[in-house]
């Protein structure tokens, strides 16, 4: 009779009984890797990066966030973060302002011009979107989210 300890030992990489394919991160490596390659491509067609189309969006839907905020949503280094932002200051997709509470805090907010691009990112990437999920139903992406957010709040934060 195989034990539930027993069975979940083929999932870790520390036991003999280890299958790669088997293992969750191996897939979720595999699909980030995939996405973020098919993410770059799409996004280089209208001179856009990751990391910028992520703090766009980052700001689209939160309004305005200090870059620590932007930081931890983008699972990005704070100084990375900050010098995203002052360059796209300078190309006039977001604004800067100290916090009104906090001086020592810089408020982000999106521009006219950071709202075009959104939109065409939106359109040069739907296809990704609409693909990747093809054939999955509205409670198996919520179930998927629902356990990627279980296994992220079980790993350290640092």
């Amino acid at each position: 009779m195989s034990t539930p300890k027993k069975r979940l030992r083929r999932y870790s990489p520390a036991s003999d009984d280890f299958k790669k394919e088997e293992f969750p991160f191996y897939w979720l490596a595999r699909v980030h890797g995939r996405y973020s390659m098919a993410m770059e491509k799409a996004l280089k067609k209208i001179d856009m990066d990751i990391p910028r189309w992520r703090i766009l969006f980052i700001l689209k839907e939160n309004g305005q966030s200090s870059i620590s905020e932007i930081s931890e949503h983008a699972i990005a280094k704070l100084s990375t973060v900050t010098k995203i932002v002052y360059r796209m200051k300078a190309d006039g997709l977001v604004e800067t302002n100290p916090c009104s509470n906090d001086g020592r805090v810089t408020q982000v907010s999106i521009t006219e011009a950071g709202r075009r691009t959104v939109e065409q990112i939106q359109v040069s990437t739907a296809h990704i979107f609409a693909n990747s999920f093809k054939g999955l139903t509205e409670a198996q992406i919520t179930k998927l989210n629902q356990t990627l957010e279980k296994i992220f709040n079980n790993l350290p934060a640092d």
